[in-house]
């Protein structure tokens, strides 16, 4: 039984954002961007091997995981207030479309990073992860309204799935053009430019599913008068700190994640 309001069409089109977004955790997050960002970086680096982003000495082959590093930081301190404030909010698909589209759009701008841009390539990638997790928050602050509580895992697990297989399928596709990058008379790093750009335009054309497939409801949850969303946000990450310690098998997968 799908929740009240809900439709199967409405769930399918809630499963291609996973199909959507998957394209960068593969393409971009996992396989391309990581070396792709070290060469830029040494390209750039001095004669001792470093960089001086904002005056700070780093190893140009550690810049790339202190850019991850960087990004999951913002995550954990922006996430659970926007989880807070996507479960009150009216606007759950302009938030989704809005960072989709923020990600998506970074994501792209890396095409433009070469010969010495390391520091352009880390910024973009920095606004991509942060609004591919901030996307993702919202897309499952939908969950409850599609599918009734007997019928979220279910659903969830065909969202996985299909995630899986567009990220797979787009991930295959650009190994098999870095795989013929002579006989297409392209460069090594003209065809990682190329894929990290295809994934940012796939998350770009696929999410336009979601978009015209989820509709706007009502929270369960209202404002009190006069409260603005950041407080509520604020108010409930405090109290789940507070709580977290009745949970030790959630801590241990924060800090897993976190690692």
């Amino acid at each position: 039984m799908t929740a009240p309001e809900s439709s199967r069409a409405e769930q399918v089109s809630w499963y291609f954002y996973d199909w959507a977004n998957s394209a960068f955790a593969t393409t971009v997050v996992t396989v391309f961007l990581g070396p792709w960002l070290t060469t830029v970086t040494k390209a750039a680096a001095d004669a001792a091997g470093f960089v001086h982003p904002l005056g700070i000495k780093i190893p140009a082959g550690s810049f790339f995981p202190y850019v991850i590093s960087l990004s999951v930081l913002a995550q954990v301190l922006v996430l659970p207030v926007l989880g807070a404030v996507a479960d009150y909010s009216h606007r759950k698909k302009q938030l989704l479309g809005f960072f989709a589209y923020l990600g998506a759009g970074a994501t792209l701008g890396l095409y433009f990073v070469d010969g010495a841009r390391y520091l352009q390539g880390g910024v973009l990638f920095l606004i991509a992860n942060l609004s591919f997790g901030a996307s993702v928050v919202v897309y499952n602050a939908f969950l409850p309204d599609i599918a009734s509580t007997d019928r979220r895992n279910v659903v969830s697990s065909y969202g996985w799935a299909l995630g899986y297989l567009g990220g797979g399928l787009l991930l295959a596709m650009n190994l098999a053009l870095f795989s013929q990058t002579a006989s297409l008379g392209l460069s090594a790093g003209h065809a990682v430019r190329i894929n990290l750009a295809s994934a940012g335009a796939w998350w770009a054309v696929f999410t336009l599913v979601p978009l015209f497939g989820l509709r706007n409801r009502q929270p369960a949850a209202r404002l009190r008068p006069g409260t603005h969303y950041l407080a509520v946000g604020f108010r409930q990450l405090t109290r789940t700190l507070g709580r977290v310690r009745l949970y030790p098998q959630t801590v241990v997968f924060l800090l897993a994640y976190l690692l």
